[in-house]
């Protein structure tokens, strides 16, 4: 079986974080692994808390996975302060990580604050720049490359201006502009669209988490990066599209709604095809 591991905050309602990104490897059908960068006391309205581990137990965390079984794909999601992100990039050049996602996670659906200022120089300077490819949302591309997006043309022009600057592919994902789902993906000097059905529906929590995670689930599995783009943004839409409806604000998605328990699926509904 393929592994991938996934380094990020903890969601203790589930929706988002490790959480999510276990659920979203679990179902593309790879062995998920997880070191936590943050406890964070939340649900689907917002963020109460946050609690940091020290940068020796995170690296300890890491260390532990790669020792033993050494996953296929690593995700990165939440790192909140310099040094945690420091720790992270030192141990993916350490174990020479190659299908290596980072979602650069900076502030939650609820609008609540996910790095902090001082974190995001070695955000820029040490992460991403080591990564396969980065899937920054259409505010966190707009603030890496300190320009406004307003239109398909400013997204195009920010991908290829992120993938310039830290030598790596990006998928600035589009869900914040337009009438539909269109994502650009920017690797190797050429710009791929990822058209997209929009799903009207308010509960997106940890939309971004699933998506990075299942990116990383499909390099593992040894998909070229296209193909894990497009089979993970077919799950996500999927996911939406279950309608999941828990708790009072933004809920999340339904991670399991292709999965099958003991000859029937969770739902009643067939089994996607996971490829």
């Amino acid at each position: 079986m393929k592994t991938a591991l996934t380094i990020a905050g903890s969601d203790s309602s589930g929706g988002a974080g490790i959480q999510a990104d276990i659920k979203t490897m679990l179902a593309q059908g790879v062995f998920a692994m997880s070191a936590i960068t943050a406890l964070t006391a939340q649900n689907t309205m917002g963020v109460k808390a946050i609690s940091e581990v020290t940068p020796d137990f995170l690296a300890a965390q890491i260390d532990c996975v790669f020792e033993d079984i050494p996953p296929d794909a690593v995700k990165v999601g939440m790192v909140f302060s310099a040094e945690l992100i420091g720790v992270v990039a030192d141990r993916m050049r350490r174990y020479r990580v190659e299908n290596l996602v980072v979602d650069p996670v900076m502030v939650a659906t609820s609008g609540a604050k996910l790095l902090n200022d001082n974190a995001i120089k070695a955000l820029e300077e040490e992460l991403l720049p080591l990564a396969k490819v980065i899937t920054p949302n259409l505010p966190e591309a707009a603030a890496l490359a300190k320009r406004e997006i307003k239109n398909k043309e400013d997204m195009a022009a920010v991908a290829r201006l992120l993938a310039d600057r830290y030598g790596v592919a990006v998928l600035c994902k589009g869900g914040h502009c337009g009438e539909d789902a269109e994502d650009l993906l920017y690797a190797d000097g050429k710009l791929i669209s990822f058209f997209g059905e929009r799903v009207a529906s308010p509960n997106t929590h940890g939309t971004g988490c699933t998506l990075s995670s299942a990116i990383a689930a499909r390099l593992a599995l040894g998909q070229n990066l296209e193909e894990a783009v497009r089979r993970a943004k077919d799950y996500v839409t999927g996911a939406l599209k279950a309608g999941l409806n828990l708790g009072k604000g933004s809920g999340p998605l339904d991670h399991g709604y292709n999965l099958i328990i003991k000859g029937g699926d969770l739902h009643g509904r067939k089994k996607a095809d996971l490829g």
